[in-house]
């Protein structure tokens, strides 16, 4: 079957896949994989397959947003991927969690307009248990904070005249906000597969916590890279269980 969105042949693609925003951080991804070759580069979707250890491992990246996220997430599971774990990063809504730290996402409050075109207010967004587990367990093997909890997907990144709902968020527990795991495990709920995310914080999304926005630093860089690790060895230890 050619997916024509994510322009592959689906017999290219594996049962396990990571996905990411950033197409150059798919590439990076890739990169620490054996045997890697990139398949397409379609818009923001950028698609490798490699391995690790022996296990066949897709790479994709799915843009910023929800709703091309959905894209890439729909295409996936249409060509055969059982399992996608989520790479990518967040504003952290506690001091306690600082920029450099990983959250692994439990579930996910659904603050973006495109779940709600698919199913009813009240369904929850929630990851897989066997997901969550292998992440935060080979997480937790890196050097460096690491945090479980729920997490808010929010489609603005930039405030107009509406006010952000950080605070009520921030006041119930949620540990951090990003713009895209909501609708990857809704999705995935949907359609009968695992999915699981971790992020690595890059800011603060709390008005009083907010800095200078800077995601280009040392201390960020060295988490996504934990987490990029933390996501290969989770799917490898993931299919070791299964098989």
């Amino acid at each position: 079957m050619f997916l024509s969105i994510l322009q592959v042949n689906s017999e290219d693609l594996t049962p396990y896949a990571i996905v990411c925003g950033d197409p150059f951080r798919a590439e990076a991804i890739s990169r620490k994989l054996d045997n890697a070759r990139e398949l397409s580069f379609s818009r923001e979707y950028r698609t490798y397959v490699g391995e690790k250890n022996g296990v066949p491992i897709t790479v994709v990246s799915h843009g910023v947003g929800s709703p091309g996220a959905a894209v890439c997430f729909e295409e996936l599971i249409k060509g055969g991927v059982k399992t996608l774990i989520r790479v990518g990063t967040a504003g952290s809504y506690s001091a306690d969690v600082p920029p450099g730290s990983l959250v692994v996402s439990t579930a996910a409050v659904r603050e973006e307009g495109l779940t709600r075109q698919l199913v009813p207010h009240g369904f929850p967004a929630v990851a897989d248990h066997a997901v969550t587990r292998s992440l935060y367990e080979a997480a937790s093997e890196t050097d460096g904070l690491v945090k479980q909890g729920i997490t808010v997907t929010l489609d603005a990144f930039f405030q107009g005249v509406e006010e952000f709902p950080h605070r009520k968020y921030k006041q119930a527990g949620a540990l951090a906000v990003e713009m895209e795991i909501s609708a990857l495990y809704v999705i995935a709920s949907l359609r009968g597969v695992r999915a699981g995310a971790i992020v690595a914080l890059d800011g603060y999304a709390d008005a009083d916590l907010r800095e200078v926005y800077n995601p280009h630093t040392d201390v960020v860089s060295g988490a996504i890279e934990r987490e990029i690790d933390a996501a290969i060895r989770a799917i490898v230890k993931l299919y070791t269980e299964d098989n």
